[in-house]
């Protein structure tokens, strides 16, 4: 399998289509907002991207109106539905920004709403909940263990580099997971989401930190299993987990969705132009995300960002997933990770090959296999159901 190349030699707005394809979007929509891009996309993954908002947000407007009037029926299930995939567009035509672009964060103001009233229309287990974190909120969705009596087993789920909640949401996790028996809180950590952007809290190498304050906040819900707390990540999260895992003794396992070892050396490639990059704007994005004035001040953060004498304090069953193909993060830092598991009880690491699919960069080509995969380990490990 590979990566749906629908606009040609520009990875970046490929991935794009496959996150929404992989996420809920139809086909025939994904046909309407991007054929008129396909001049724009030959220019570079950065020129063109206030069209690409122009197109995508015009969709979204219409199934958002579209949802009203259905509404205005009594049809609550089929607004949810158009509800949802209207604050996909929202935030994919965002995210295709760069920091402080006109119109990004009245975007992302449409792409929340619509998730909150696409979960209060009926589209999915969604429950908004609010961590306390430094005089802030680090937010996010419970989704909760179908079929269980009592507190549950959870999994604290967290971004990328660029990636949301509403993100985490589509990947589908959450839902496998609850068909598991399993809770899941997926977040937005800083340097993501609603953290990032409404409340200021920027990356950091440190991420127990953060990950402490909400194992605080999930040990005060009534329907957790404080013993059963497990956290995992995708993309730039398959750093931020590990690292959190490591250094916070009440996690119970962990899972990365993409291994991300060192990722400071990622960024001495790609200052080389060795790999893709998965947003445009890169480089002003990142220094965003990390709350950094100057590449000088964000070169100065990579030798941390590595977890090399992290990974061996892992004392719970630890999960390293990967696509085969990846072409922003190669193999090799997942087998890093793994190789360093070395305190790990149980150890696995699973490689997405052409056989089943899921080669590209989090299965952004194929999402179900890595998703399924890593929904089975972990309620095999944390005690849940697989059928």
């Amino acid at each position: 399998m590979a990566l749906f190349q629908y606009f040609p030699s520009n990875y970046v707005w490929n991935l794009t289509i496959a996150i929404a394809l992989e996420s809920g979007a139809r086909i025939g929509e994904i046909e309407e907002m991007s054929r008129p891009l396909l001049e724009a996309a030959a220019r570079g993954e950065d020129a063109g991207t206030p069209q690409f908002l122009e197109q995508w947000v015009k969709m979204a407007d219409k199934l958002s109106d579209l949802a009203g009037e259905d509404l205005e029926r009594g049809r609550g299930f089929s607004a949810g539905a158009k509800l949802d995939r209207a604050s996909l567009y929202y935030q994919l035509a965002e995210r295709m920004q760069g920091a402080g672009a006109p119109n990004r964060e009245a975007t992302y103001a449409k792409a929340l709403s619509s998730f909150r009233r696409g979960v209060e229309a009926g589209s999915g287990n969604f429950r908004r909940v609010e961590i306390p974190y430094e005089g802030k909120v680090i937010p996010g969705y419970f989704s909760q263990a179908q079929g269980v009596s009592g507190p549950a087993p959870t999994v604290l789920y967290v971004n990328g580099l660029d990636s949301t909640k509403e993100m985490l949401a589509w990947s589908g996790l959450p839902a496998a997971l609850a068909q598991r028996a399993v809770s899941t809180l997926s977040i937005d950590q800083p340097g993501t989401g609603e953290a990032l952007r409404y409340h200021g809290l920027h990356a950091r190498y440190d991420t127990e930190h953060w990950a402490s304050a909400v194992v605080d906040w999930l040990e005060t819900q009534a329907e957790v299993d404080p013993g059963r707390i497990a956290m995992g990540g995708i993309s730039l999260g398959g750093y931020y987990a590990p690292r959190a895992v490591a250094n916070e003794p009440r996690f119970a396992a962990g899972f990365v969705w993409g291994g991300n070892h060192n990722w400071g050396e990622v960024q001495e490639a790609r200052l080389r132009n060795e790999g893709e990059r998965p947003v445009p704007h890169y480089w002003d994005h990142v220094r965003w995300v990390w709350g950094v004035p100057d590449m000088e001040a964000f070169k100065a953060l990579w030798p941390k960002i590595n977890l090399d004498g992290e990974v061996e304090k892992i004392r719970v069953p630890f999960l390293v997933t990967h696509g085969e193909k990846d072409r922003q993060i190669p193999l090799k830092y997942a087998q890093a990770t793994y190789d360093q598991l070395t305190g790990s009880p149980k150890r696995e690491l699973k490689i997405f090959t052409q056989r089943e699919g899921g080669v590209e960069h989090v299965g952004a080509d194929n999402t179900s296999f890595a998703r399924d995969f890593i929904a089975d380990w972990l309620a095999e490990t944390l005690g849940g159901r697989t059928s």
